[in-house]
């Protein structure tokens, strides 16, 4: 399968999503893997972890269309990097898609998640009571997923761990579009960031993306 949906943001940032149909043996094989990496897939289990980790190392080279091997780490926050090639990058993946986002300037985050009604249930864990209260009663899964992915991709562009979405990351209100933006801030002791964070309803799928 073929890149599904790419979009430039600007100069040199942009994401795109893979809808992955591919067996896990056909996507090896488009990868070009170390000793290291390969010791990896080999401890994953087969199904869906397997898949998405391939997944989204297979977008990756396609973004960067190369045929030469691409060194990508994880650094101690658990956010990926690439040692010899001169992008910020972000990962992120959900049941059939993988998706990427590549920028040269600056840091990036991206999630995607699939829409289900169990967010719901969860809302409280990760929204504080005025971010609930602004949801409005049409489409309130969609807007859900659209705060998940906005402070997840906050939290993947910000890159350390200890970052509570509820008490860490603020959204203020929106009105729910196909493709919008959301207005989030990153507040934590002496850190106060603002991001402008994008989302784009694909599918049965939510994408959140930001730059730093």
């Amino acid at each position: 399968m073929a890149i599904a949906y790419r979009q430039q943001l600007d100069d040199d940032t942009e994401f795109a999503l893979w809808r992955i149909e591919e067996e896990a043996d056909e996507l090896y094989g488009q990868l070009q893997l170390n000793d290291e990496e390969k010791a990896y897939v080999d401890k994953l289990s087969s199904g869906k972890r397997h898949l998405h980790w391939l997944g989204t190392r297979v977008l990756l080279r396609k973004m960067l269309r190369t045929d030469e091997y691409i060194d990508c780490k994880v650094d101690s926050h658990g956010k990926p990097y690439l040692v010899n090639l001169p992008y910020h990058i972000s990962l992120s993946h959900s049941f059939d898609f993988a998706a990427v986002m590549l920028s040269k300037s600056r840091p990036v985050g991206i999630d995607i998640e699939q829409v289900k009604q169990k967010v719901e249930r969860i809302a409280h864990k990760f929204m504080r009571p005025e971010e609930l209260a602004a949801i409005k009663p049409e489409r309130k899964i969609e807007q859900l997923y659209v705060c998940w992915c906005a402070k997840e991709a906050v939290y993947k562009c910000y890159g350390q761990k200890e970052v509570s979405f509820a008490d860490h990351i603020l959204l203020q209100p929106f009105d729910f579009q196909h493709h919008g933006v959301v207005d989030a801030r990153l507040k934590k002791e002496d850190i106060n960031l603002p991001y402008e964070v994008n989302y784009l309803q694909y599918e049965d799928y939510m994408v959140g993306y930001v730059k730093g």
